[in-house]
């Protein structure tokens, strides 16, 4: 077992080290489409652009909490609530064990994530799913179950009130909607899956929320990290045609713990500098706020690359 372990941990030396020899910055990211592609494509491009350095995105089917834990990426995105179950190995994570190398690198823009249903569909609230066909299952994403729970939770409803229709992960979700197999889509607002299936079914509408105290203690129970915000409609925002509270969690960008610090130092700074160009590439940077990006994750610490950033802009020590 020692040598076991002992190989394991020279691999991962020499993939970190590989990668910071060879200047190139690899971010795993869910399938293209997704919210967090999106956002790890306009940081890479940043990279590039602002840093100097070669950086790729990675596709993946399922998040990559694993190889970011074991050195095979230096970079992926998740929402704020992943972070410390990972860590930690709670809830759904629990067989994969804690993946205590991960460390955050930035608190990036809020995240709105929403059912959506047809414009022209019958259903008007969140409550009126009941019986109704909802995408489920998510084996390769389980956050994403988790986050629908909450949205159902929301109005008191549970999996056990719709007609579960399994799916492996968001991206088959919307093509199930899209093919008509499902009622709504769950997806982050201004996403590009978003707009594609707005496109195929003749426009989309977002169910809101209810920010009543007892409806969102409901939420609360599922993703404690959950908060509303009202969204108003604008560029990408498929489904808002009037102010509309949604639920919102924070977007993060981790990494490994023994990445290089000058690599982490430089990407953080790059995309604290530089929110314009990230606009450009991903519209949802809009709502990106550089200030917040020390913002503290249960559990889970910060880089010491990125807390010499943050140090030396004044967000260090961290604040909520």
């Amino acid at each position: 077992m020692r040598r076991i372990s002992f190989l394991v941990s020279l691999m991962l030396a020499v993939t970190i080290i590989g990668s910071a020899n060879a200047q190139t910055v690899n971010i795993m990211t869910t399938p293209p489409g997704s919210y967090t592609h999106s956002a790890g494509s306009a940081i890479a491009k940043l990279i590039v652009e602002k840093i100097g350095l070669k950086a790729t995105v990675q596709p993946a089917a399922t998040r990559a909490f694993g190889a970011v834990d074991a050195g095979l990426a230096v970079f992926s995105l998740a929402t704020a609530s992943d972070m410390p179950m990972v860590f930690l190995a709670e809830d759904e994570y629990q067989d994969q064990g804690p993946r205590k190398n991960l460390r955050m690198a930035a608190t990036l823009m809020p995240m709105w994530v929403a059912l959506h249903v047809r414009k022209d569909s019958d259903i008007h609230s969140l409550k009126d799913l009941k019986g109704k066909r909802v995408s489920s299952g998510f084996h390769a994403t389980k956050a994403i179950a988790r986050a629908i729970e909450a949205q159902l939770a929301n109005v008191g409803l549970t999996y056990s009130d719709v007609k579960q229709v399994p799916a492996p992960n968001a991206a088959r979700g919307a093509e199930d909607f899209g093919n008509g197999k499902t009622d709504a889509l769950f997806f982050a607002l201004g996403s590009a899956a978003v707009m594609e299936v707005s496109s195929k079914v003749g426009g989309l509408r977002v169910l809101p929320i209810d920010d009543s105290p007892e409806a969102i203690a409901r939420m609360h129970k599922i993703i404690p990290e959950l908060y509303v915000s009202e969204v108003k409609p604008g560029p990408n925002m498929e489904g808002i045609s009037a102010p509309t509270k949604v639920a919102t969690q924070d977007s993060v960008l981790f990494t490994h713990a023994k990445a290089p610090d000058d690599i982490i130092y430089k990407v953080v700074k790059a995309i604290y500098e530089n929110k314009p160009d990230l606009v450009a590439s991903f519209p949802a940077f809009r709502t990106f706020t550089p200030q917040r990006m020390a913002r503290p994750i249960r559990e889970v610490d910060y880089h010491p690359g990125a807390i010499k950033f943050y140090k030396e802009v004044g967000l260090w020590p961290a604040k909520r």
